[in-house]
């Protein structure tokens, strides 16, 4: 389940306890657009959080800004370092996606993998790659 940072702000105890019933039931909580919202280190501390999402205005840039670049060399330190899956969002290249692999990111999503398409296009892609997984053909995802 994906949060907004936002929402973790309003009534933080309720949140918490919340969270913490969600974990229980097997749940994996995200933390969505991580740095654009009242990034808090209290959260990843207090709350049962799996995934960071680091949000994709800092990826856009990350080839030409230096400060994105450190802060998302940051992020991705700090979930390691708290054992937390990291996604980066909004990739959209090669030269972005070999950056973020390189400095420890487990995840990506954007256009370098595929634009929005409809569910039932989803599963016609994921049957085909599926075929040719059965087939022996390596297919990079």
């Amino acid at each position: 389940m994906e949060l907004t940072e936002s929402i973790l702000i309003h009534n933080l105890d309720e949140t918490k306890r919340k969270l913490f019933e969600l974990r229980e039931m097997g749940i994996r909580l995200a933390i969505d657009d991580f740095g654009t919202g009242y990034s808090s280190l209290q959260y990843l501390k207090n709350l049962p959080i799996d995934v960071i999402k680091i949000d994709q205005s800092f990826i856009n840039d990350i080839l030409l800004d230096v400060n994105d670049r450190a802060i998302v060399q940051t992020i991705i330190s700090l979930a390691k370092n708290l054992n937390l899956w990291v996604v980066a969002e909004g990739v959209v290249n090669q030269e972005q996606y070999e950056f973020l692999k390189e400095k420890g990111c487990d995840s990506y999503q954007g256009y370098y993998y595929s634009k929005p398409m409809p569910m039932a296009e989803l599963l016609g892609v994921i049957q085909d790659k599926n075929s040719e997984l059965s087939a022996g053909i390596n297919i990079k995802y």
